[in-house]
């Protein structure tokens, strides 16, 4: 019994309420939290057993879907990785990301995130309009190719990096840590030929250049992805072009089909569409 009670703790819980008629306010829950408990777990619980009216943004509750994100006792964290008790603390404040405007309580708009996401165009661009649209099979691509990127496919488009960025919260025009992560990613992907396209984009007094390196962008992922770096190899990236030091790519070709390839017996066919 005692070991059981050592992991179960009274915490007070100070939440940020705010109805969108511009007043805010902090209201206090009080709930009996047990070991492995996370933040998003006892908000959960205050909405089922105190108040229905706390607002908040989850989904998925295993750090995939990126939708918690919060300001949790001064940082930014997903709601649904931080365990209650490993904050040591007997009182936890949590408040809706800074530097993105409140819809309600914990929920921010992040209409601008995904906005100057879309400017840095995050998808692969070829010439061939014509094989992009209608492939005809896979661009070729080697794992060592695959490893100059692939940590920044781990983006779960949280927002926690704005959230974190201190020029972010100095300039609203500055594109931001995450989407210039993502042109990075873009860029160097072997398969892509929309480089010059994006320069065009993070090649500005808002783009790159803003950033100060600061690097709390990195810190605060909590998917261990690492923007700052993104960012500055970004710039290493357009120097090199623009002074010749680097030529345009050409993407890698189709993937040649494999030959005298053929189904392996007992794998059952796919289910039929039912809508």
């Amino acid at each position: 019994m005692r070991e059981m009670a050592e992991k179960s703790k009274k915490i007070k819980f100070r939440l940020f309420r705010y109805s969108g008629n511009g007043e805010a306010e902090f209201k206090e829950y009080e709930v009996q939290v047990q070991e492995g408990m996370t933040v998003l777990d006892a908000l959960i619980w205050i909405k089922e057993n105190l108040d229905p009216t706390v607002s908040y943004r989850a989904s998925c509750r295993m750090g995939i879907c990126g939708s918690c994100g919060a300001f949790i006792n001064g940082s930014p964290n997903l709601m649904c990785q931080t365990q209650v008790l490993h904050l040591n603390s007997d009182v936890v404040t949590v408040k809706p990301m800074p530097n993105y405007p409140v819809i309600k309580d914990l929920v921010p708009n992040l209409e601008n995130l995904f906005k100057k996401h879309s400017m840095v165009h995050p998808y692969l661009i070829r010439k061939d309009k014509e094989e992009q649209e209608n492939p005809r099979g896979e661009y070729f691509q080697t794992p060592e190719d695959w490893h100059y990127y692939f940590q920044f496919n781990y983006c779960v488009k949280c927002g926690l990096c704005l959230t974190a960025c201190p020029t972010v919260a100095t300039d609203e025009s500055f594109i931001g840590p995450h989407a210039l992560a993502q042109a990075f990613r873009y860029n160097e992907d072997t398969r892509d030929e929309g480089e010059e396209i994006r320069f065009g984009v993070v090649d500005t007094a808002h783009g790159v250049w803003r950033c100060h390196f600061a690097g709390a962008c990195s810190e605060a992922c909590p998917k261990g992805v690492d923007p700052a770096l993104a960012i500055q190899l970004l710039k290493r990236r357009i120097i090199s072009r623009r002074l010749g030091f680097r030529k345009a790519r050409k993407g890698t070709p189709l993937a040649p089909e494999p030959k005298e390839a053929k189904r392996r017996e007992g794998i059952p066919e796919a289910p039929k569409p039912t809508v």
